[in-house]
């Protein structure tokens, strides 16, 4: 993976400009180096990043110098959600370097096509450690022994390529069949008398309203009706 860049001379509010010309400022910096300021083809990166990511090396190519780095930092307009920075973090090939790799999950869980069992999946993504030329750009994940309820996929399952060492305790759980969840429906009881005093009250306001209107409340009409015979 490479891409071309561009030295950069332009900083603060001036980068709207190099952004306007379809260019991403970005940084690369690393350990006892001098921190570089470049512009990149905001096309070019969106393209790169989206088969590299994060743990794939991308070489940066300046003019007859090249830079083997990691992709540290993006950050995005939150109204666009276009790339407005890049920080590279600049790699030596003879260190290791820890990095998080995204799990991808393969197979049929026999628990939860045949038994109803819910997969339930507790990690996206595994820290390892290594050189920066073996890192994977993934860890795949076999869901198969997955064969029954409360059945567990863990850390120490997933195979790792040579060179490769993971910083994760190898009995952390990474995929689970847990047992369907059971819909309680609770029957709320009623409360008569609120029902009740919901009704005299609706009585005492039509009584109020009578009063008003110069009318006679119902219970004043009821005792002045003479008794029929």
């Amino acid at each position: 993976m490479e891409l071309a860049v561009t030295p950069r001379e332009k900083f603060g509010k001036a980068v709207a400009q190099t952004r306007k010309a379809g260019l991403i400022p970005a940084e690369v910096y690393g350990k006892g180096l001098q921190n570089l300021h470049i512009s990149i083809s905001a096309k070019d990166f969106k393209k790169v990043f989206k088969e590299a990511g994060r743990n794939t090396l991308i070489t940066l190519a300046a003019g007859g110098e090249k830079y083997s780095t990691l992709v540290h930092d993006v950050q995005k307009d939150y109204l666009t959600d276009e790339v407005i920075h890049v920080d590279f973090y600049r790699v030596r090939m003879d260190e290791k370097i820890k990095a998080k790799v995204p799990l991808e999950f393969a197979g049929d869980a026999i628990g939860v096509k045949e038994k109803g069992g819910i997969l339930n999946i507790s990690m996206h993504e595994i820290e390892i450690e290594s050189l920066p030329a073996n890192l994977p750009r993934r860890l795949s994940v076999d869901l198969k022994p997955l064969d029954d309820i409360n059945k567990s996929v863990y850390v120490k399952d997933i195979r790792v390529p040579i060179g490769v060492k993971v910083l994760v305790d190898p009995n952390t759980a990474v995929a689970t069949v847990k047992a369907p969840v059971e819909e309680k429906i609770e029957e709320v009881p009623v409360d008569v008398s609120a029902v009740k005093v919901e009704s005299e009250e609706k009585k005492a306001e039509r009584d109020v309203e009578k009063t008003q209107k110069g009318e006679k409340p119902a219970e004043a009409e009821k005792q002045a009706k003479p008794a029929q015979k």
